[in-house]
């Protein structure tokens, strides 16, 4: 049985939504200051939702300062620090680890985590995804199956062994590394986290699971903009998609819960806490 989603039908929260997603791409790096924004036309189009719904949205990020809006059809990001570029260093490299149900947030908290500290970004998805898509194609099956045996037990672990290997290839350098995919499978296991926290201080980094909260409304509100054909599945039986979503799920391992709900705070903000609670804990 799914659960009710009464909330998507009411304008206020799908606002806050939107314009939670459209804060964490202006602290991203993705929307850039002084960049112009679509019309609200364009965005309501974008969004599935009403004008007045992403009027709402752009009004919140304007109280805050973010938006600048002349007209509802000329409105420029306003995030002049994102001039300053932040570098972090330590005395051992960095890993975080990051993890999440599809639409939690967990690449733009990546992303939000590379423009705060300069460490090198590796997201699985586009690592690995073209590579997958064509594999797919040569041996008959869709570009976008991420559900079939055939995808589960023959590429989607050459992919995480991708991922980890880049990982590792940067720690041996001494270059802190960011990692972001969904790990669902992996943060499962006790024993695969283990062996990740001890492959890790081997190669004498520190290794931070996170795992990022996303509550069902805001998550089916990012899947469904962020329109990837490998979502299809997910979007034609959402119902029977988030049966199998536990969202009380936690790593059974130490790790650190960033909550990207739209009742949680702002996700630069926990990410700078994260950066500082790691850096923190070298110099002890």
């Amino acid at each position: 049985m799914s659960r009710p989603r009464s909330s998507l039908t009411r304008s206020e929260p799908l606002a806050q939504q939107i314009a939670r997603n459209v804060e964490n791409d202006i602290h991203a790096g993705r929307l850039r200051h002084g960049q112009r924004l679509a019309s609200s036309r364009e965005l309501a189009q974008e969004w599935d939702v009403s004008v007045f719904t992403i009027n709402e949205a752009m009004g919140l990020l304007a109280k805050k300062g973010l938006v600048v809006s002349k007209t509802r059809s000329a409105r420029t990001v306003n995030a002049p620090n994102q001039e300053v570029r932040r570098e972090v260093t330590t005395s051992v490299p960095q890993v975080l680890m990051i993890g999440g149900y599809a639409g939690s947030g967990k690449t733009e908290l990546g992303r939000v985590l590379t423009r705060e500290t300069g460490w090198a970004m590796l997201d699985k998805d586009s690592l690995t995804r073209f590579v997958v898509e064509a594999a797919l194609e040569v041996m008959g099956l869709s570009r976008n199956d991420r559900e079939s045996e055939t995808y589960l037990t023959k590429i989607r672990p050459a992919e995480y062994t991708s991922l980890l290997e880049a990982m590792t290839e940067n720690v041996q350098v001494g270059n802190s590394v960011i990692v972001t995919a969904p790990f669902l499978r992996e943060f499962s296991s006790e024993e695969w986290l283990n062996r990740q926290i001890a492959a890790c201080r081997k190669l004498g980094a520190n290794l931070t699971i996170v795992w990022v909260y996303c509550d069902e409304d805001t998550m089916h509100t990012y899947v469904k903009h962020r329109d990837a054909p490998r979502d299809g599945a997910k979007l034609a039986n959402w119902g029977g998609y988030m049966e199998g979503v536990n969202l009380e799920f936690r790593p059974p391992v130490p790790h650190v819960v960033i909550d990207n709900s739209v009742a949680g705070e702002l996700l630069v903000d926990q990410a700078r806490r994260l950066v500082a609670q790691v850096t923190e804990e070298v110099g002890k």
